[in-house]
C-alpha cells in the first residue's frame, strides 16, 4: 500500500495493544501501515474489520453471546428469511442484518436469539408475536413440529459433541463453532492433492485452520488443536480420522517402513471427492496457499517447521490446546 503522503510503500505491521468496547478492555494484534517516511500510521476498511473481529469475538466469548454464524444458521434452521425473522423477534430488520453480518447484539437480543435456537421455544414467540399468518404459518407449523419432534425422539450422543468437545465458539476454536462436514471436506482436499501421511495431514489441517484465522479473525472448520510431541494435531484427531474413514469420505492405507515402522496414508474414499462448494473463495484461496507451501514437504521437514511455531512451543509440554487469538497472528511457517 502507498502512504498517502509520500506515495512510497508502506509496511504492513502489527502490535499487542487494548482495544476498548462497550467499557471492556481486551488485547488484540492491531494490524497497521506505517509509513517510514512520515512515521504515520493508516489502516484500510480490512484492517479496521480485522482488530474489531478481535475484540467482539472475545466479548461474546466472555459474555455468551451468539457469533454471526450461529444467528444464521439459527433462522436458516426455520427456513425464513432475515426480513421475517426479524419481525418474529421484534427486532429492527437492519439491527437484525448487521447482527448476521458481525455487529454484536445487546444481551437482550442475544438471549432472545438464543432462545429461538430451542424449536418449541421459537414457536411460543412465533404464536405470541402473530407476524405471520395463512399458509406460511402453516409451512413453518410443520417444519418446527418436525424439529420438535426430532429433538424429543433422538437418545443418540451428539456425534460432534462427542469428538470435539464443547461445540460452543471459543479461542480454542477459532471463533467458529466445531463442524465436522468441514473438517472432512479439509482433509478430503489434501488427501486429494497431496495424499499426505497422516503426521503430515495433522500440520496441513493446522496451518489451514490457523491462517484463514489470521486473515479474517476465524478459523474455517473450528476444530481445536493440541501441541504433542510431534507437532500440531487436530483435538481427537484418531476418532475423527477413523470416522471419516468408517463413513467412506477418506481410505486409509497402512504401510510398513523398512526400519521397522509404521504409516497411514490418507486418500479420497471411494467415489468421494473434495466438495469445493462448501467453501467460500478466501477459504479456498487458504487451501491452495497450504498447499502450495507445504503441498512438497516431507513429513520430517513440516515437523520441524510446525515445531517453530510458538504455540507449539508453549504448549507441547503439557499437551495443551493453543489458542488461536493468541497464537493464529504470529505463524512462522507461513
Amino acid at each position: 500500500m502507498k502512504s498517502p503522503i509520500t506515495g512510497a510503500d508502506m509496511i504492513l505491521k502489527r502490535e499487542q495493544r487494548s482495544m476498548v468496547f462497550r467499557k471492556k478492555e481486551y488485547p488484540v494484534q492491531y494490524h497497521f501501515y506505517f509509513c517510514p517516511d512520515s512515521k504515520e500510521q493508516f489502516t484500510t476498511t480490512e484492517l479496521d474489520e480485522l482488530n474489531l473481529i478481535q475484540v467482539y469475538n472475545q466479548y461474546r466469548d466472555e459474555f455468551n453471546l451468539p457469533f454471526p454464524e450461529e444467528i444464521r444458521k439459527t433462522r436458516e434452521l426455520y427456513g425464513l428469511s432475515a426480513t421475517k425473522m426479524a419481525e418474529v423477534l421484534g427486532l429492527g430488520i437492519n439491527s437484525y442484518r448487521n447482527y448476521e453480518h458481525g455487529e454484536v447484539p445487546n444481551e437482550s437480543n442475544s438471549r432472545l436469539i438464543q432462545v429461538a435456537q430451542d424449536p418449541e421455544e421459537f414457536w411460543s414467540i412465533v404464536r405470541l408475536g402473530g407476524s405471520i399468518v395463512g399458509k406460511q404459518l402453516d409451512k413453518l407449523k410443520s417444519r418446527i413440529d418436525h424439529l420438535i419432534q426430532q429433538k424429543n425422539s433422538s437418545t443418540c450422543v451428539n456425534l460432534e459433541e462427542y469428538l470435539f468437545g464443547s461445540m460452543l465458539p471459543d479461542e480454542f476454536s477459532g471463533y467458529r463453532k466445531p463442524r465436522l462436514d468441514m473438517l472432512r471436506e479439509m482433509v478430503l482436499y489434501f488427501a486429494e492433492k497431496v495424499k499426505p501421511w497422516k503426521v503430515k495431514l495433522n500440520k496441513l489441517l493446522f496451518y489451514a485452520d490457523f491462517l484463514h484465522f489470521r486473515k479474517t479473525g476465524f478459523s474455517m472448520s473450528g476444530t481445536r488443536y493440541c501441541a504433542i510431541p510431534m507437532g500440531p494435531v487436530p483435538d481427537n484427531h484418531q476418532s475423527i480420522f477413523e470416522l471419516l474413514e468408517k463413513q467412506g469420505a477418506i481410505a486409509i492405507e497402512s504401510q510398513e517402513f523398512s526400519e521397522g515402522g509404521i504409516g497411514e496414508r490418507f486418500y479420497p474414499g471411494k467415489d468421494r471427492g473434495f466438495d469445493s462448494g462448501r467453501f467460500s473463495p478466501e477459504e479456498l484461496n487458504t487451501l491452495d496457499l497450504v498447499k502450495r507451501e507445504f503441498g512438497n514437504c516431507t513429513t520430517r521437514e513440516i515437523i520441524e517447521i510446525s515445531h517453530a511455531e510458538p504455540g507449539w512451543i508453549d504448549n507441547v509440554a503439557n499437551r495443551g490446546l493453543i489458542s488461536y487469538q493468541k497464537y493464529g497472528f504470529d505463524l512462522k511457517g507461513l
